[in-house]
């Protein structure tokens, strides 16, 4: 199986990408120069998702995935955020190939490691 076109459109454009001034919190998940390894950036309001951002060190996969879930967190709650699973980000990304899933993981899990520094 090969990158859907969704995931290949978040790989070569990816969308919320970077840092944020005076974030709320900030997540990361994995080890920086052991593989892929992923920062999230939110800002929360009121208990919303007002702006998210991300960097990773990956692959196309990752990249996308970063991508992907900043677009399904952003303007929703920290709860229903805190609910975005690896299914959500492979469905959102058309699917991704065999052995990807991993990078689905690593954003979900960057993500989840911001929300639970947000106070609630």
């Amino acid at each position: 199986m090969t990158y859907s076109a969704q995931a290949l459109d978040h790989f070569n454009r990816p969308r919320n990408v970077g840092t944020l001034d005076n974030p709320t919190a900030v997540g990361a998940e994995g080890v920086p120069g052991r593989g892929n390894y992923m920062i999230i950036h939110i800002r929360v309001e009121a208990g919303r998702i007002l702006d998210i951002r991300y960097q990773t060190y990956g692959c196309p996969g990752a990249i996308a995935c970063g991508s992907a879930v900043t677009e399904l967190a952003k303007g929703r709650t920290v709860e229903e955020a805190r609910a975005i699973s690896r299914d959500d980000v492979d469905k959102h990304l058309g699917g991704l190939p065999l052995g990807k899933g991993h990078c689905a993981d690593l954003a979900v899990n960057a993500l989840r490691s911001a929300l639970g520094k947000v106070q609630a």
